[in-house]
């Protein structure tokens, strides 16, 4: 049991898939010093369970459904520690994209792990953090300090993000209450900076290095 209080740590699991939300909560169950008091499927849920039970770790996914207010896992992480700093957050996620680490990390997360880590070692992180520590994957760090933070401003990364969501160059500045001509302007200056030769390619760049939400 925790030593310092003789309780179990109370983790809530964040995930949109329900069957590796569970699967995790099957398996973190089976440690007698943890406990899994409740399962989010989604941002919104995360954040308002969360306020309901105050636990000591969250496991958050990071690419979760919003709920118009909450758009995804590091969002979700943001708002649970600037309202209850106590809580630690470890993101957990099938990406391991350098990006994603740094933008955790901002956001307050205090651990940084990929689904497929062992079993052992996610308890472990859990563990860990509930001391006081961090729990960062080792080789998703260092890739992190390499590719350094997004050279794009706030508008082009805006842009860029409704050009993921595919339509023509009007809708996409439309999207963002842009004319046509300076949504194309960001779009080209977004591309030059990613060294893209299409708008596809910058936007795929953006997002394997977690860049784009």
């Amino acid at each position: 049991m925790n030593p310092a209080e003789d309780v179990p740590i109370r983790v809530i699991i964040a995930d949109d898939q329900a069957i590796i939300r569970e699967a995790l909560a099957a398996l973190i169950r089976l440690e007698p010093d943890i406990d899994v008091v409740a399962l989010a499927g989604g941002s919104g849920d995360a954040v308002a369970l969360a306020a309901e039970h105050e636990p000591d770790v969250i496991l958050m996914d990071v690419q979760m459904p919003g709920d118009g207010m909450v758009k995804d896992g590091i969002e979700a992480t943001a708002r649970i520690v600037a309202a209850r700093p106590a809580i630690r957050v470890i993101i957990l996620t099938t990406f391991g994209r350098p990006g994603y680490l740094r933008r955790a990390m901002e956001a307050g997360a205090v651990g940084f792990m990929v689904k497929d880590s062992p079993a052992d070692r996610l308890v472990d992180g859990i563990r860990r953090v509930h001391a006081g520590l961090r729990v960062v994957d080792p080789t998703l760090a260092a890739d992190s300090l390499s590719i350094g933070a997004s050279p794009l401003t706030d508008r082009e990364t805006e842009v860029l993000a409704a050009a993921a969501r595919g339509g023509s160059t009007a809708a996409i500045a439309a999207a963002v209450f842009l004319s046509e001509g300076t949504g194309r302007n960001h779009l080209s200056a977004a591309m030059g900076k990613l060294g893209a030769g299409s708008r596809a390619e910058a936007v795929r760049i953006a997002t394997d290095n977690g860049w784009l939400g």
